[in-house]
């Protein structure tokens, strides 16, 4: 497979993507949506097709997904018009691109935010993979996105876009030495002393009430209406949510199996020549875990594309145990990659992002909510 001819090592930005599809290493049957591309990534669409499987699975290294699909299939459905996907089911849908790409170019996925904001878990898998969304370098076939939605059932149609994929040549990672160092040029979280330890800076839990009126997050709620994913500020955020306020403890019980959607102490932020992702669960900080969707554009807080304070808002589920979290507590870590070259438009730039210089913020399929 030859090599990408392009140079330098690190995330793609947006406009590379464009050459790879143009080049061909990216394909789909329908040209792409206006807004698909966007700084750091690649939006993914559903294509006609889902099947109902009875478990989720790997295909490993000897068999494509389709050889699989085969065994595990309980029905079809066709999305062409919109199907429900009901919540503890698994859903397999063969996405609308597909991949063919250079021997120097890999390749990673990450639910949406939106999505992982509906506590709807999805996972990119490719042909003869061992690990989910891990596309290796010079990858060619299809891609897959298995769908769990564990809270609310979803409505989803053809187009969808649930999951998105970053491209990156060679490993651009900041150890924990520069990870240091560009937080000190460019204040990456704004905590007096910043935890840098294991190359991902510390991120806590903000379970004051300070900012946001004494709300501390919001409790899912069973047994709820359906979502439509592609219909914005459709729905009463109190339908599905269950609003939690400080009752003058800093501190919130998670309950075993439920989600919450709380916010970070820290304000984050992505300078320009970088991206970030949170790291969504780390064994040593508790049973639980947290951000479904850990993709972060360049950009993000970023204060010349109208982020400054952007917190980080924490998808947040406990294991089989009641846990305790407690106000400034750490959940989870950011770790932080160079951009191959800083893209043409940031996070939050006449892209219609949703969620820049966000608080504490619902996904954007619910409407503006007040407390009475």
């Amino acid at each position: 497979m030859a090599d990408s001819g392009l140079k330098g090592e690190g995330i793609l930005p947006g406009h590379a993507i464009e050459a790879l599809a143009g080049a061909g290493a990216i394909a789909a049957a329908r040209p792409f949506d206006a807004d698909q591309v966007q700084p750091a990534s690649l939006d993914l669409r559903l294509g006609p097709t889902a099947w109902r499987i009875r478990a989720s699975f790997l295909p490993g290294p000897g068999e494509s997904v389709a050889d699989r699909l085969e065994r595990l299939a309980l029905h079809t459905l066709d999305l062409t018009s919109g199907e429900v996907l009901e919540t503890g089911c698994v859903y397999l849908v063969e996405l609308e691109e597909a991949l063919a790409l250079p021997g120097d170019i890999a390749a990673s996925a990450n639910p949406k935010s939106s999505t992982g904001r509906l506590d709807v878990f999805t996972r990119v898998i490719a042909d003869r993979s061992r690990a989910f969304d891990v596309v290796p370098a010079g990858y060619r076939g299809k891609l897959y996105l298995e769908i769990s939605p564990r809270t609310f059932p979803i409505l989803a149609r053809r187009g969808s876009r649930l999951s998105q994929i970053r491209f990156r040549r060679g490993d651009a990672r900041l150890d924990e030495a520069g990870l240091r160092a560009l937080n000190l040029a460019e204040k990456l979280v704004d905590a007096p002393t910043p935890d840098t330890a294991g190359g991902g800076i510390a991120v806590s839990v903000d379970l004051s009430g300070a900012g946001f009126g004494g709300l501390l997050g919001f409790r899912a709620k069973h047994h709820t209406g359906l979502i439509d994913v592609d219909r914005r500020a459709a729905c009463d955020v109190e339908d599905y949510w269950e609003p939690l306020f400080t009752r003058g403890r800093r501190e919130l019980v998670l309950d075993p199996d439920a989600f919450y959607i709380l916010a970070s102490k820290e304000a984050v932020h992505v300078p320009p020549g970088f991206a970030a992702e949170m790291v969504p669960f780390d064994p040593l900080v508790g049973e639980f875990r947290v951000h479904y969707a850990g993709f972060f554009d360049p950009g993000f807080g970023h204060d010349a594309a109208g982020g400054s304070g952007a917190r980080a808002v924490l998808e947040v589920r406990s294991r089989e145990v009641p846990f305790i979290l407690e106000d400034g507590q750490i959940v989870g870590r950011l770790v932080y990659e160079r951009m191959q070259e800083r893209p043409r438009t940031l996070y939050g730039e006449g892209l219609g992002s949703n969620y820049q210089a966000q608080g504490l913020k619902l996904s954007k399929h619910f409407r503006p909510w007040t407390r009475d």
